[in-house]
């Protein structure tokens, strides 16, 4: 993949010029793995409102993307070893640079600042958690591989997660890396680690699968409730798990079917937390790849489709409530804004 040094704002279309008015206080970012961009949401109306990343050759099957310290949106990115990367972009999708790429990294996943000052990144494909400067980008280790083909071992590592107290959550969709390709029959679990020590403890078994499911467990995020500090789990085969984030005794499960089918003939991606404690997550068809965003009331979690089948969503994974303000867009001149196989098994 060609990475660009810089672009510019405008969206171009065969219909005419979109460019970016004044900031909206909060909105979604929603990544499509199949569009290879970043899209914006209204978090209360459901609305599309533009793409803050087009499909420019950036990025190539964005997973997943958080802001940093610095305030800028870290992204992993890529499915070869040669293309495999974090990209830092500016809130508003300005591109700066290729923050972290190289040794050993093969298609990263979870991304998780940690309290130490550095990035921890799943590389899901070489089945490690790499870890580098925090700042710099540079490279600083190893830091957890896969041990053997254990059943408690970091088996296709995916989501990631640092608590209030500086322990990082994993979770595992329970594959082995062979020659760059994921061979599914481990257990997907949750492990836990003490960053300091990087001992490993197993934080949540594989729980039944969900009964709208096609019989199989693929834990993906993960995010912690702000009202009951509960930790939830998404699962990609369907269902959202809620652990206590202390003990890791399983508390219950949220459908995720909005489909109604059973088996669910949806999957499903990553989470995010409201302040006001509303959940959001992404799924998307198995057949057409086109997404829909659900919606999660804070008090009750009583469920509501957001946005329901809408085509600007191309298989969806990541998903970001980004409470500083998102560029809005509208169209110049009446012109109108244009934003730029089955998959049954577990792999991503």
């Amino acid at each position: 993949m060609k990475y660009l040094t810089q672009f510019g704002l405008p969206l171009l279309s065969t219909l005419g010029v979109a460019t970016f008015s004044m900031a909206a206080n909060a909105a979604l970012l929603v990544g499509n793995t199949s569009g290879n961009n970043i899209v914006i949401f209204d978090e209360i109306t459901g609305d599309f409102r533009g793409e803050l990343i087009p499909d420019n050759g950036l990025l190539d099957s964005p997973d997943t993307f958080v802001y940093g310290p610095d305030g800028n949106l870290y992204i992993s990115s890529g499915t070869t070893p040669e293309n495999s990367a974090i990209l830092r972009f500016t809130p508003e999708g300005e591109f700066i640079d290729v923050f972290a790429s190289g040794n050993g990294l093969f298609r990263p996943y979870g991304v998780a600042f940690g309290p130490d000052g550095n990035l921890y990144v799943s590389s899901f494909l070489s089945d490690e958690i790499l870890r580098y400067d925090g700042t710099t980008g540079e490279f600083v280790d190893v830091f957890a591989q896969r041990q053997g083909i254990v059943p408690n071992g970091l088996n296709g590592p995916n989501g990631l997660l640092f608590d209030p107290d500086g322990r990082l959550y994993v979770t595992t969709q329970g594959s082995v890396a062979v020659e760059g390709m994921p061979v599914f029959g481990q257990p997907s679990i949750i492990l836990s680690y003490d960053i300091a020590t990087k001992a490993r403890m197993v934080f949540a078994e594989q729980p039944e699968p969900s009964p709208d499911s096609r019989g199989f467990v693929s834990f993906l995020g993960m995010a912690m409730d702000p009202l009951s500090g509960e930790l939830l789990v998404s699962d990609f085969a369907n269902g959202i798990r809620r652990y206590d984030s202390l003990t890791g005794t399983l508390l219950g499960e949220l459908s995720t079917n909005y489909t109604g089918s059973v088996p669910s003939s949806s999957f499903i991606g990553s989470l995010a937390f409201a302040p006001n404690g509303d959940l959001f997550t992404v799924g998307f068809d198995i057949v057409s790849e086109i997404g829909s965003i659900l919606k999660y009331d804070g008090p009750t979690k009583e469920r509501s489709l957001l946005a329901d089948a809408n085509p600007k969503l191309q298989r969806p994974i990541g998903i970001l409530y980004a409470a500083q303000p998102v560029p809005e867009p509208f169209a110049l001149g009446g012109l109108a804004i244009a934003a730029g196989g089955l998959m049954l098994s577990r792999r991503r």
